[in-house]
């Protein structure tokens, strides 16, 4: 129940929507109770019409206990005085009684759930929108641990299972025990031997029916696991659908899917069985108790004498109105577990904890004057050291270039310096200031990142370009131009306005490439950092978006991690890594004169 409780905070802002809600069911079970009473009019007129019309003195009220024959009275003196002694009249007014009580009861339930919908609806939009600010802002090794599939299960299917299962109570919070209240105080009016003898009878159907459902929250949860283990499939099928077709390996990714799918069916079965058992199970049931009541009641009629008959009548229509909210409040006990097991998997990526929390006392830098340093600064992912003891200092307006090996730490330090990761040990430090004391936002906003892999998105050319941005499209143009990209951006047939597709899948690697360079021109930052920005490059390519980095690093301090050494000739520092240290450090000159690593390497590519 405190996945529940933490659930329905979120109905908070809709509350007047939820108060109009208990309105209409309280309207709602009180003409569902009602529109079984006004029955006993109409049952006496076709039945007993005598006694039906006889009644020409206005009846007065005698307490609680005798408020039915009261009602009864009232409804007669009622007929007659309008009918007199016309039947059919009295039969006509009856039978107008009865549809505007029914009329009034469904009227009442369409509002009831018409206003429920903003309320369940506005929930479901809230917890989305959470959901998808925290996967915004949790740090990139959450996800390096998660399916992407998984996290796509809990906002997508695991919110609507909330929706369907917890929000879906509410409706019956009110609505249901109200109509049980209602009847059963009518029950007792009647008649209340009849209705203790029904109480014997409901608890233990209850207890029956609530064996079924013991197990259904672990059934849910491992329904739900394999839902995001089979969508994490598909995106990894449609992810790498070139190297599964190249390596003949459609065969081997449908025997996966099909064991995900299968499992998913033998999951499916047993929870839907044991789910689809409650319904047919309460309705057996409560039709054993009916079938119960018409053999004790028809005793209290034709042999005690104890009951008129159309009471009796009356008294089982209001019986078979408790099946009605009985069988909602026992579907809403396996809704609640399963609800349970998908709010505790929404719940956990709601509560957990972001590491790299901006500090209450963070501060916002604008701009960068002097140096970035690297102050002896180790890190691993999990075990192992990935940087050992690494030192460092940028000057502003330098380029240094990181080669080396891969392992060697390279990319882990553009990580760290953007704060996707924090050090282990050590600090990193602009003009002084400790990242980690400056604001994620103020500190990513002086870095402009160029990575190996162009990550665009299903928009326009102008749109990937300004990402966000409010800008002009002569702005737009101007960063294309630098970016070498404006001439084949032209010869397209919209030409910035054309949707590139799915990461860009219509263009080619360097034209991404080069798109991906006019985004980082046009944020204009003071800090550049180039993660092997050429290395999967043709040739021409290569030159084309050489030339367009050598543009965009002009006057700026850059951080170029390189694999091929020819694109870092002209850096002012040139490091080179080996197992997360430095082993050498200088000018291309100067490493080539020193006759080591760097040299074996430029060697090595040159051949």
């Amino acid at each position: 129940m405190n996945f529940f409780f933490r659930i329905i905070r979120y109905a908070k802002p809709y509350r007047k929507y939820g108060f109009l809600n208990i309105l209409f069911n309280i309207l709602y079970a009180l003409f569902s109770t009602l529109s079984f009473l006004v029955l006993m009019p109409l049952l006496q007129v076709i039945f007993n019409p005598e006694k039906a019309t006889i009644i020409t003195q206005k009846p007065t009220y005698q307490g609680l206990a005798n408020s039915v024959d009261f009602f009864k009275e009232y409804m007669g003196y009622t007929i007659h005085t309008v009918a007199g002694e016309d039947k059919s009249m009295a039969l006509t007014i009856v039978i107008i009684l009865v549809i505007f009580t029914f009329f009034f009861k469904n009227i009442f339930n369409y509002l009831a759930m018409f206003f429920i919908t903003f309320l369940r609806n506005g929930v479901l939009k809230d917890i989305r929108n959470d959901l998808y600010q925290k996967i915004v802002t949790l740090p990139i090794s959450y996800f390096s641990e998660k399916r992407k599939g998984d996290i796509m299960a809990r906002i997508g299917t695991d919110v609507l299972e909330i929706q369907y299962s917890f929000l879906s109570i509410l409706e019956m919070i009110v609505r249901e025990p109200l109509t049980i209240l209602f009847t059963i105080t009518a029950m007792l009016l009647i008649s209340v031997k009849l209705t203790l003898f029904v109480f014997i009878f409901v608890p233990i159907s209850g207890f029956l029916i609530s064996l079924i459902g013991k197990s259904l929250k672990r059934k849910s949860d491992r329904v739900q696991k394999e839902q995001g283990l089979f969508l994490s499939l598909i995106e990894e099928t449609l992810g790498g659908l070139k190297i599964i077709k190249a390596f003949n390996s459609e065969n081997t990714f449908i025997a996966k899917f099909k064991e995900s799918t299968n499992r998913f069916f033998t999951y499916s079965n047993t929870l839907l069985n044991r789910t689809n058992l409650a319904s047919p199970a309460s309705e057996f049931l409560g039709i054993t108790v009916i079938a119960i009541l018409l053999w004790y009641g028809g005793r209290l009629v034709l042999i005690e004498h104890a009951l008129a008959g159309e009471d009796f009548i009356a008294y089982m229509g209001l019986a078979y109105n408790i099946l009605t909210p009985a069988k909602a409040i026992s579907k809403a006990s396996y809704r609640v577990k399963k609800g349970n097991a998908a709010a505790e998997r929404v719940l956990e990526v709601l509560d957990t904890d972001n590491p790299l929390k901006d500090l209450p006392d963070a501060k916002s830098i604008s701009d960068f004057k002097e140096t970035i340093t690297f102050d002896s600064i180790s890190f691993k992912y999990e075990e192992d050291y990935v940087l050992k003891d690494f030192s460092l200092i940028v000057p502003k307006g330098k380029t240094v270039a990181l080669v080396g090996q891969s392992g060697s730490g390279k990319s882990t330090l553009a990580n760290l310096v953007t704060r996707f990761y924090d050090v282990t040990k050590g600090s990193i430090s602009i003009d002084g200031t400790n990242i980690k004391n400056v604001t994620k936002k103020s500190l990513r906003a002086l870095l402009g990142i160029v990575t190996q892999d162009a990550i665009l998105f299903h928009d326009t050319i102008a749109n990937n370009i300004a990402f966000g941005k409010s800008v002009s499209k002569d702005e737009i143009i101007q960063a294309a131009k630098i970016a070498n990209a404006h001439d084949f951006i032209e010869s397209l047939p919209n030409g910035y306005e054309t949707n590139i597709g799915d990461s860009g899948n219509k263009l080619s690697g360097g034209q991404k490439q080069r798109i991906s360079i006019a985004r980082a021109v046009l944020k204009n930052p003071p800090i550049m950092i180039l993660d092997e920005a050429t290395s999967a490059l043709d040739t021409e390519s290569e030159k084309l978006v050489q030339d367009a980095l050598e543009k965009m690093m002009q006057n700026r301090t850059s951080i170029v991690i390189a694999h091929r050494l020819s694109t870092v000739q002209n850096a002012d520092l040139i490091v080179v890594m080996k197992e997360g240290k430095i082993i050498e450090q200088g000018t291309h000159q100067s490493l080539i004169k020193k006759d080591g690593t760097y040299k074996m390497l430029v060697t090595m590519q040159e051949l």
